[in-house]
């Protein structure tokens, strides 16, 4: 077990702060950037991996983009579109969800 910067996992301050505010509890990265059990402290709170899983884009749900701040899977879809040049979705893409909760 680690304890991480937080920007390892959320790398923007509204992420951060979503999930201070328990909007954001996981993340799906395009690579493993945390183990279970690892803790990342935000302003004070402290928080720890409980789950990091192998995944494909496809495999997101309405509920996982919700996990993430999104509304919905189309908007979270519109969201990466937006922060990733050159973004194209594609449901066979690798990706590594990181769920944390706060402690």
């Amino acid at each position: 077990m680690s304890e991480l910067e937080p920007d390892t996992l959320l790398p923007s301050d509204r992420m951060q702060s979503q999930a201070l505010d328990g909007e954001v509890t996981q993340i799906h990265r395009g690579q493993q950037y945390a183990e279970t059990g690892d803790t990342f402290e935000i302003e004070g709170t402290t928080f720890e991996v409980v789950a990091v899983e192998d995944r494909t884009l496809g495999d997101m749900t309405d509920a996982d983009a919700q996990a993430e701040g999104a509304r919905d899977l189309e908007q979270y879809k519109q969201i990466l579109e937006r922060v990733h040049d050159d973004f194209e979705w594609d449901d066979d893409s690798a990706i590594v969800m990181h769920r944390f909760e706060r402690q």
